[in-house]
């Protein structure tokens, strides 16, 4: 704390309560050098003074110094009549450090020494609703409001709690009740926006963030909140943008570390995330998000052993991350092949958890449900819950029962639950698929024949990268997995690079005219450099990023001596296993049956140009069913056509442990299965606006 030399020193006379007297009247007048000195002359008499050391504290923290609060603070707690408000401002202040535990011991104290203090409660409640011990902390906070009806803050604090219970009318009901007590309260324009998020009414969430800015520019979880509905709108440059203006003023902030680092995971920025990430956790060593998203990043990173030890302890520690951490571990486990402990995972946190949307969501694609699994009456009491749960929630619920009703063969409840499911997903996003086909149109037109003949040996020459390309659930990732159990091909799993490569490059497809040979050399290095480490000695590394299929031409182009390889499956069934899906990645064509349908019919056109105009020795094509009827047969193919001599381990391509984070993870585990040939005709009837776009004729 910065000191006036000309303040006069206090009288050496007077006695302590003088003395703090008169400490007390230059703080409650804006003197703090003249306070602090006052209390400093306390101390030299009385080390252990408990008032002298709380106004210190408090004088601390006013300045931002809230490890000197804190000691302040905690010693002053220690004296025989300590009163109950510096147990409860040591509560808020250990709150603010992530220290919830002690924090909690200091509020409970603060409660216990005097019943009626309203800061207490209050301090208690918001500890009790950071720690995940949201009944508690609704019984205190509903006190505060009892005790306080016209106080914005009590009725924000209590919308919270609410929220965070997944009784999201009551906090919308209280949020709105504290603006209208008071129009211009940040804090509550802000927690709105993030709840507004939630329920997928992103315009006004985003509203709300900007207002909470606007009336405070150094809100930090105004900034959080604005990034996480751009985050929602899959705007994850956007987002980023607003955490780095956060860290501008807040360096260390931990939610805005660990929320960057969330955005970069998105971007697969992966080294700055870690670096984030091990950010927050240094200025927060007590915050279980902090930990999260450290392991998030590890698992994004493929070190299994480092993400497991991140999610344990971020498990371990009370906080709003437990849930998050407990199904991430199972999920790395999912990926990783590890069945049992996967199923283990889930169990733990379904018993820490049982009404976690997220857990059941992930632990039914372990599953196949039986007519009496307890799951199904569990969800379908959840969705029952109209208005308490977050959108995100509810989509993957639904999803979720319209596996188990597949399952079970229950179509009609099946295509209830996936029509409600998709139809909330297709609510949350804008798609123009008019556009979308013309624009596949505009690219078979540019990448004309007479393009590829002016651009003949132009682009990098490794042949180092495979593409599979298709839709997705067409087989992609098995094709992978084949390959990737051969020695000499690493599976690279959904590379975003080239998508990236394309976004730089201008308009696409019209742009790509005006490249010359060095612009062609320069995309198909600028490619490799991403992957070429990946390689590890091996002589192919595989992108199996579906939607590659738009630029099979620039590959063909930026790296010539690239293999392209396209899976196809039956239509119908490709598009039903896409609509029985909430993917993780933005998918935006698969969430309504007529949308999908004209995309597939698209993508088919598309397919059919690059079979004319691509060489048979660069692209092959290879349909699931074909694999499913003649495994052998078609990898051996496969592992010709990448020009490597064959080896029996592709047979047994379900035994190998690589990590896998696509939509097929459990899928890709067993041998090869025909089960899933066909199986759209057990439903048609639900399937009538796909099979009008795909010009399928049931008659």
């Amino acid at each position: 704390m910065a000191r006036k030399p000309s303040a006069p020193a206090p009288s050496q006379d007077l006695s302590i309560e003088e003395a703090l007297s008169r400490a007390y009247a230059h703080w409650n007048a804006g003197q703090a050098d003249q306070a602090e000195l006052f209390c400093q002359r306390v101390l030299a008499v009385w080390p252990g003074q408990a008032d002298a050391l709380h106004l210190m504290g408090v004088m601390a923290h006013a300045y931002g110094n809230l490890d000197l609060a804190l000691q302040h603070l905690r010693l002053a707690c220690q004296a025989p009549r300590a009163p109950a408000v510096y147990f409860s401002n040591l509560a808020e202040m250990c709150r603010q450090k992530g220290l919830l535990s002690e924090g909690e011991r200091a509020g409970r104290r603060a409660v216990a020494l005097d019943n009626n203090l309203v800061a207490g409660w209050n301090n208690l409640g918001i500890i009790l609703q950071e720690a995940g011990k949201l009944d508690e902390s609704l019984s205190c906070l509903e006190r505060v409001v009892a005790l306080q009806q016209n106080s914005p803050e009590a009725h924000n604090n209590l919308a919270n709690t609410c929220k965070r219970l997944g009784r999201l009318d009551r906090a919308e009901g209280y949020y709105a009740k504290a603006l209208s007590l008071n129009p211009n309260y940040a804090e509550a324009h802000s927690n709105l926006a993030n709840l507004l998020n939630d329920r997928g009414r992103l315009d006004e969430a985003a509203a709300e963030a900007r207002r909470a800015i606007d009336l405070n520019p150094q809100m930090a979880d105004a900034y959080i909140n604005l990034a996480a509905v751009e985050s929602s709108r899959y705007r994850f440059t956007e987002a980023l943008r607003w955490l780095d203006a956060l860290l501008v003023f807040a360096p260390m902030h931990a939610g805005g570390l660990a929320a960057r680092a969330q955005s970069l995971i998105r971007l697969e920025r992966l080294p700055e995330a870690l670096e984030s990430a091990k950010r927050a956790v240094e200025n927060a060593p007590e915050s279980s998000d902090a930990h999260n998203t450290v392991g998030q990043v590890l698992q994004a990173l493929s070190r299994f052993d480092e993400a497991l030890e991140a999610f344990d302890r971020a498990a371990s520690l009370p906080g709003l991350a437990t849930e998050n951490a407990l199904v991430n571990r199972a999920i790395l486990f999912m990926e990783n092949g590890r069945k049992d402990e996967a199923r283990a995972a889930f169990d733990r946190a379904l018993d820490s958890f049982p009404r976690s949307a997220q857990a059941l969501f992930n632990r039914s694609d372990l599953k196949t449900f039986a007519e009496n699994d307890p799951d199904i009456r569990t969800i379908e009491d959840m969705l029952l819950d109209g208005g308490t749960r977050s959108l995100a929630d509810s989509q993957a619920l639904h999803f979720t029962l319209g596996k188990a009703y597949l399952d079970v063969g229950n179509s009609d409840r099946a295509f209830y639950h996936l029509n409600e499911g998709n139809r909330l997903k297709r609510s949350t996003f804008h798609f123009d698929i008019g556009a979308t086909t013309e624009w596949m149109r505009r690219i078979a037109k540019v990448f004309s024949p007479a393009l590829f003949k002016s651009c003949r040996g132009v682009g990098a020459p490794s042949s180092l990268p495979v593409f599979i390309v298709g839709i997705p659930r067409s087989g992609t990732t098995l094709i992978e997995q084949i390959l990737a159990s051969h020695s000499q091909v690493l599976g690279g799993g959904e590379l975003s690079q080239l998508q990236r490569i394309v976004d730089g490059i201008g308009v696409y497809p019209e742009d790509v005219v005006k490249f010359d040979k060095t612009v062609w050399e320069r995309i198909g290095r600028d490619y490799l450099a991403r992957v070429e480490p990946l390689a590890q000695g091996r002589l192919h590394v595989v992108d199996k990023m579906p939607a590659n299929f738009l630029h099979a031409g620039l590959i063909r182009l930026a790296l010539p001596n690239a293999r392209i390889i396209h899976c196809r499956r039956d239509p119908v069934d490709t598009c039903l296993s896409c609509y029985t899906k909430l993917f993780t990645a933005e998918q935006l064509f698969t969430y309504d049956l007529a949308e999908l349908g004209r995309f597939h019919v698209a993508y088919q056109k598309l397919m059919a140009h690059w079979r004319k105009v691509l060489p048979k020795d660069r692209f092959i094509e290879v349909d699931y069913e074909a694999v499913v009827d003649d495994l052998e047969g078609e990898a051996k193919r496969l592992i010709d056509f990448l020009g490597l001599p064959w080896e029996e381990s592709c047979l047994n391509f379900h035994e190998n442990r690589r990590t896998i984070r696509t939509a097929s993870v459990n899928q890709v585990r067993r041998p090869i299965y025909k089960s899933s040939m066909g199986r759209w005709k057990a439903h048609a009837r639900h399937l009538e606006p796909l099979l009008t776009a795909l010009g399928v004729d049931l008659t």
